[in-house]
């Protein structure tokens, strides 16, 4: 009888360090390549969190995009409250590209990140994140959308060559032959 395997102590310390990245690349783009005043912010803390969501599926993703958004709140120079909207913005990001590496588009590799990658930033960064910056910024929170229609492919362009590296696709590989094997055995 073959074990099967949970989530355990090596899945919980990649999230955290999924977390952790983000967080970091999060505060360090919200003070180095920060624009009128929050408005205009070059950052990938995404990145992350997307992975999360490609490696362990929608609900460990949207768990990661939860705790970096809030984590990153609270590390960062910020002057405004949080904003529980745009925490669910970071949520919908690791939950969509979840769904779409676990249920959609399952074969690993461009198609699946692009997707992945472009329907979370789509939803999470392009909608729920606006509607929720709309109380700081009015209608300037659009100029927004097309700063993520620059981020994101770059985003999924480095998620594409990190699947290169052969540790990571193992890693990643690994965790979807899992989830498959868990499906089937309920099946």
């Amino acid at each position: 009888m073959q074990r099967k395997r949970k989530f355990g102590v090596r899945e919980l310390a990649l999230a955290a360090m999924l977390t952790a990245m983000s967080v970091v690349i999060g505060i360090f783009c919200k003070t180095v390549l920060n624009f009128a005043e929050g408005l205009f912010r070059v950052t990938f803390e995404n990145l992350p969190i997307i992975l999360a969501g490609i490696i362990f599926g929608p609900l460990i993703g949207g768990l990661v995009g939860c705790a970096s958004d809030l984590i990153s709140y609270l590390l960062s120079p910020q002057t405004y409250p949080p904003n529980l909207v745009v925490t669910l913005g970071a949520i919908t990001v690791g939950v969509c590209a979840g769904i779409v590496a676990r249920y959609i588009i399952k074969k690993r590799g461009t198609l699946q990140f692009i997707f992945a990658g472009g329907l979370g930033h789509l939803i999470g960064s392009m909608i729920i994140k606006p509607i929720g910056l709309f109380t700081f910024y009015s209608w300037l929170v659009l100029w927004r959308i097309p700063l993520y229609l620059v981020i994101a492919p770059l985003e999924i362009l480095i998620i594409c060559l990190l699947y290169k590296n052969s540790a990571v696709r193992k890693l990643i590989d690994e965790r979807s032959a899992e989830a498959c094997q868990e499906k089937e055995d309920k099946s």
